[in-house]
């Protein structure tokens, strides 16, 4: 056993588990091809300063939960703990906006790391799949975004996952809000983290899991009663075009996601066979960002997904996805000449999409038959001396444990009519 193990709260991808959380990332991916969304990455790392004005200075990601870092030149950088402001960062960087096709539609793929409690469904190393549209101030996008994010989680066959929706509203009506709910919440019981909260950004203190200080905030102001009136027609907009796509969703007032960078339209994907941390997903529209971050107004849309939960949440409701075998066919050489025609054939297999491992290390037919089985292969191709001077190999199915000889010439087109 290795002196090193992985870092507490993160986990190692092994196969063949990781083969579900690829499918997982594929199917959330699938539908925001279709819709025009372009793959962008970005560096794992950016100034610890994007993070701090982007995604709020008060909130807990960045007040507690960054992995920031000094570099050797004494720049200070930061492990991205999400994704949105690196993905504007990045767009603004390349002027991707002035292209005059906007709103410009990225998706992206990635690990996101906070220094959290580690427990189940909560890691300190986490993988998301994500969708951003840059540049456009329209209920359509909003919606379309969560019926792409709908239909990703339908296609992997999840039905138990609810939408929570929300509307915080703009710097229009906000303010009103916000100084409201600061009224209400000064008059509470609250400790002294908290109540510096309220100063900095009370909608945060809505947000507070513990149960002392839910049960306080039971009539608390909502801000659905503080929305201006381009407010409401907006998210009635996002609501009725939801519901035309027979996607359902549930009014939540007091859902405010965990960022300061969120206006308007913002959105959960929840599922409760998962415990406490029941969310999947989530996003919401994000107008002011690329002021705070130094670009021009923007306003912009988006979600990430958390491949780790998803696969949490088939768990939960027993969906068994439908993996393409890894390997379907392998090969056992008995014998120096065996080995070269055969590997020579694995090549030929393998070009023509079949997928095809090989018995390495020059094992006996016992052990290399034993490889075989646990390959999860559906045939064996198996040469000895004797086959090759006769011009043949043996063809076995694993399945049914009948063996044929087969010509050498014959093998390929014989292998892809058994597959299918």
């Amino acid at each position: 056993m290795s002196t090193f193990k992985a870092p507490k709260g993160t986990y190692d991808l092994l196969p063949p588990d990781s083969a579900r959380f690829l499918a997982v990332r594929e199917a959330i991916a699938a539908p925001l091809r279709d819709a025009g969304y372009g793959y962008i990455e970005t560096p794992g790392f950016e100034d610890v300063q994007l993070f701090a004005r982007g995604v709020g200075e008060s909130t807990d990601i960045v007040s507690k939960e960054m992995y920031v870092f000094t570099t050797k030149g004494g720049d200070q950088l930061a492990l991205r703990p999400e994704s949105t402001a690196s993905v504007l960062r990045a767009v603004l960087e390349s002027n991707l906006h002035k292209g005059g096709n906007l709103p410009v539609k990225v998706w992206y793929s990635g690990s996101q790391y906070r220094y959290e409690r580690p427990q189940k469904g909560r890691y300190r190393h986490f993988s998301q799949v994500g969708a951003e549209a840059i540049g456009a101030e329209d209920p359509l996008l909003d919606a379309e975004l969560i019926i792409l994010a709908d239909q990703a989680y339908r296609s992997l066959g999840l039905r138990q996952h609810r939408i929570l929706l929300n509307s915080l509203g703009d710097r229009t009506c906000r303010p009103v809000y916000r100084a409201a709910l600061q009224d209400f919440l000064r008059g509470l019981d609250l400790d002294e983290e908290t109540r510096r909260r309220i100063e900095i950004n009370p909608l945060r203190v809505l947000d507070d899991k513990r149960e002392d200080v839910q049960k306080q905030l039971v009539g608390a102001p909502l801000l659905r009663d503080y929305l201006c009136e381009a407010c409401r027609a907006y998210h009635e907009e996002v609501r009725e075009l939801l519901t035309a796509e027979g996607v359902a969703f549930e009014d939540d007032p007091k859902l405010v996601r965990g960022l300061d960078y969120y206006t308007r339209t913002t959105f959960e994907f929840v599922h409760d066979g998962l415990g406490s941390q029941s969310a999947v997903g989530g996003g919401g529209r994000y107008d002011g960002l690329s002021e705070m971050i130094g670009g021009p107004a923007l306003p912009s849309v988006g979600w990430a997904l958390g491949v780790d939960r998803t696969v949490l949440a088939l768990e939960a409701e027993s969906v068994t996805l439908d993996l393409p075998a890894t390997t379907s066919v392998y090969a056992v050489p008995l014998g120096e000449q065996a080995r070269k025609v055969l590997f020579q054939m694995a090549g030929e297999l393998r070009r023509s999409g079949i997928a095809t491992d090989f018995a390495f290390g020059g094992r006996g037919l016992k052990g290399a038959m034993k490889s075989a089985n646990r390959s999860g292969a559906r045939l064996a191709l198996i040469a000895g001396e004797r086959d090759l001077a006769e011009g043949q190999v043996q063809l076995k199915d694993l399945e049914s444990g009948e063996q044929s000889a087969l010509a050498l010439t014959e093998v390929v087109a014989e292998i892809r009519r058994l597959l299918g």
